[in-house]
């Protein structure tokens, strides 16, 4: 007699066990130069953002919130978020083996979801301390006060957790993929669902609708903090004031653009002008490049951040 496959014996045979990552290139040539690149990147993300980090912590001067959440942003945002896909492909490179695990592919994605969103949220944070340190001075250390900077890091990071988990359930939702091969160097979520058989329009909404909510809300609440930080700025009577009110802005503004304008160019541009290897180019700027331009911006436009460098290189060497 013929037996019948319960859902949860049909979900495991349909499943596929691995998939396959595409890479930056098939050229075997390159691939040497492409390994010594990705690690030197790797490193100098990591050497930078922790560098900021010792910075901010052995300095009592950059004690504040602003530097609290640039600490975090470095920690979190830069350096875990980097280290979600790029020692990945590094491996890969050396190794010659693109296979990850299903389960792997889905425990990367989700730590990507995670860090991405973490990065995103920061960044508000950050555009709110400098709405309140620009529009409300005589305010700015009891608004801003320890207990509110902490609130905002675990809120921040909750959220980022329930960002993560709803694209898990997603993707885990789906029985059966069409193909094993994912075109980019990590597990994207929206290439996953590409390669599902079944159909994934509601899928699709669920998605897409996060990213609005998670990507979108954070991004109006910075464009709100700038439009208030401007109205303020352009108030003040003197052209030093004005100066001197926006260059402490400067930074921050630098790496929202960067942060941003990539992340925007790789989530619209795949609705529009779907183009894997474009994808993958937009990919290693926001998964590479930004985490390691950061650390230089910050310390290259910003006065404090070069003092206390200074500082500390100076206790080494004296040491």
């Amino acid at each position: 007699m013929r037996r019948f496959l319960s859902p949860r014996e049909l979900k495991n045979r349909t499943r596929v066990s691995e998939f396959f990552l595409a890479g930056l290139s098939d050229d075997p040539d390159l691939q040497p130069f492409l390994f010594g690149l990705f690690l030197s990147l790797f490193l100098v993300t990591m050497l930078g953002n922790l560098l900021i980090i010792l910075t901010v912590s052995s300095d009592s001067h950059l004690h504040t919130p602003m530097y609290f959440f640039l600490a975090n942003l470095s920690f979190l945002a830069d350096m875990c978020f980097t280290s979600t896909s790029v020692p990945k492909m590094i491996v890969d490179i050396q190794t010659q083996s693109r296979a990850i695990s299903y389960f792997g592919c889905l425990t990367q994605m989700s730590f990507y979801i995670v860090f991405g969103c973490l990065d995103s949220l920061l960044l508000t944070a950050m555009a709110y301390d400098r709405f309140v340190a620009i529009c409300h001075p005589l305010h700015y250390s009891v608004i801003m006060s320890p207990r509110l900077c902490c609130f905002f890091v675990l809120v921040s990071f909750f959220i980022s957790l329930s960002d993560s988990q709803l694209h898990y359930w997603t993707v885990e939702q789906l029985t059966c993929f069409k193909d094993v091969n994912i075109s980019n160097f990590f597990c994207d979520p929206s290439q996953l669902l590409r390669l599902a058989c079944c159909d994934s329009f509601t899928n699709n909404i669920v998605m897409y609708f996060a990213g609005v909510i998670f990507g979108g809300v954070p991004l109006s609440g910075i464009l709100f903090s700038y439009y208030k930080i401007v109205s303020s700025i352009l108030r003040v009577p003197s052209t030093g004031g004005k100066y001197k009110a926006f260059s402490t802005c400067g930074s921050h503004l630098s790496v929202v653009c960067l942060f941003y304008g990539t992340a925007i160019g790789v989530y619209f541009g795949s609705v529009l002008f779907p183009s894997p290897r474009k994808d993958v180019v937009a990919s290693v700027m926001y998964t590479v490049v930004v985490p390691m331009l950061n650390p230089f911006i910050y310390s290259l436009r910003n006065r404090d951040i070069k003092c206390a460098l200074w500082r500390l290189y100076s206790r080494g060497v004296s040491s």
